[in-house]
C-alpha cells in the first residue's frame, strides 16, 4: 500500500500520501509517533520500493480521485532514508505538485538537500535545538548530532525555492522557556513561509505522553509570531478521507500511516454501505487495532513485529 488517500492533511490539504518507507524504519524513535515505536533505527539510505512501482500507484490513484493538493511523501518511517527518493520526487510531479514531510534528520546531507529542492513543498520537524531535550522528544539514532542537523536546516533554506514550513511538537512536562526562544531564532534565520506549533492530536508511541497545555501553546506563538507567520496545528483534520470502494482496502491503507478517529470509520463506511462488523471482524483478525486517546477512540493498522 505505497498510494493512500487522498487523506485531509493539516499543512497540504487533499493530501495523496505516499508510504516510501517500509514499517518502521526511522532515524528517530519520537516519543510522540502516532505510527508507534520504531522498529529498526537507521542512518543509512537504502532502496525500499522499484520508483516505477510509487509512481504506477500514485498515477492509479490520482486518476480515480476527484480533489487533489498534494502528493506528499508522509511514510512509516523517514522518507529521505529511501535512496531512489529525488528520483521519485521527479516522476512524481508529472502527476501534481509534490511535498515531503521530513524529521529533518538526514538534512546536512548534500545529497538529500539536492533531492529536496525538487519538491513542491517541505515540511521540516524542529522539536529542539538544545541536545538533551532533543534526545528526550525525538531519540535520535546515536550517530545523529543536532549541531549539524541546524546547519543542514539553514543550508536548505538558503537553497530552496518552494515553500518551506517547520513543525514544532509541544508535549506536558516540558519547560519549553528557553528552548522556544532558541528555536524562534532558527526560524528568524530560516525564514519559513509558516511555523506550525503542535501538539499530540493521536494515540502515541509512549503512554505518557500528552500534550502541553494551553499556558505552553500561547508562549510558543507569542514567540514564534515575532519572527515568523506562526499557527497552530492542533485541530481535528476532519473526516474528508478518499474511498476506492474497497472499504478494507481504505481502512488498511489510511491506517497504516494515518490513524483514523471512531468518527471518520463510522463515515468511511457509511459511504460504502457497510457496518461496524467490519472493523471488529479486522480487530479479530489483527490486522487492526483499537486505541483511546483524549477520550477519543482512534483505528490503526497494526504493525509487523
Amino acid at each position: 500500500m505505497i498510494a493512500f488517500g487522498p487523506v485531509p492533511s493539516r499543512r497540504f490539504g487533499s493530501s495523496l500520501g505516499i508510504n516510501n518507507i517500509p514499517a518502521k524504519i526511522c532515524s528517530y524513535a519520537c516519543v510522540y509517533c502516532q505510527i508507534g515505536r520504531t522498529l529498526k533505527m537507521s542512518v543509512d539510505r537504502a532502496k525500499f520500493y522499484n520508483p516505477s512501482e510509487i509512481f504506477d500507484e500514485a498515477k492509479k490513484r490520482v486518476e480515480e480521485v476527484e480533489r487533489m493538493d498534494y502528493i506528499t511523501f508522509v511514510p512509516d518511517g523517514e522518507p529521505t532514508l529511501d535512496i531512489n527518493m529525488g528520483k521519485e520526487i521527479k516522476m512524481l510531479k508529472e502527476l501534481g505538485r509534490v511535498a515531503v514531510i521530513t524529521n529533518s534528520s538526514l538534512i546536512w546531507r548534500e545529497d538529500v538537500r539536492e533531492e529536496l529542492k525538487n519538491a513542491d513543498a517541505v515540511s521540516i520537524k524542529i522539536d529542539a535545538i538544545t541536545y538533551n531535550l532533543w534526545k528526550k522528544i525525538n531519540r535520535p539514532h546515536p550517530k545523529l548530532e543536532i549541531e549539524r542537523i541546524i546547519e543542514g536546516i539553514k543550508e536548505f533554506s538558503d537553497e530552496f525555492e518552494g515553500k518551506l514550513l517547520t513543525e514544532t511538537m509541544l508535549i506536558n512536562g516540558i519547560d519549553y522557556s528557553q528552548e522556544l526562544t532558541k528555536i524562534a531564532e532558527l526560524l528568524k534565520e530560516i525564514k519559513p513561509s509558516i511555523a506550525y506549533i503542535s501538539i499530540p492530536t493521536r494515540p502515541p508511541a509512549e503512554k505518557w505522553v500528552e500534550p502541553a497545555g494551553e499556558e505552553v501553546l500561547l508562549m510558543a506563538y507569542d514567540i514564534f509570531s515575532n519572527v515568523s507567520r506562526a499557527e497552530y496545528l492542533i485541530g481535528y483534520e476532519g473526516n474528508e478521507f478518499s474511498s476506492t470502494g474497497d472499504v478494507v482496502y481504505d481502512l488498511m491503507s489510511i491506517t497504516a500511516v494515518h490513524p483514523m478517529r471512531e468518527d471518520a470509520v463510522e463515515k468511511l463506511l457509511k459511504e460504502n454501505n457497510e457496518s461496524w462488523e467490519v472493523v471488529e471482524k479486522l480487530i479479530k483478525e489483527g490486522k487492526l487495532m483499537e486505541m483511546e486517546y483524549n477520550g477519543k477512540k482512534f483505528y490503526m493498522r497494526k504493525l509487523a513485529r
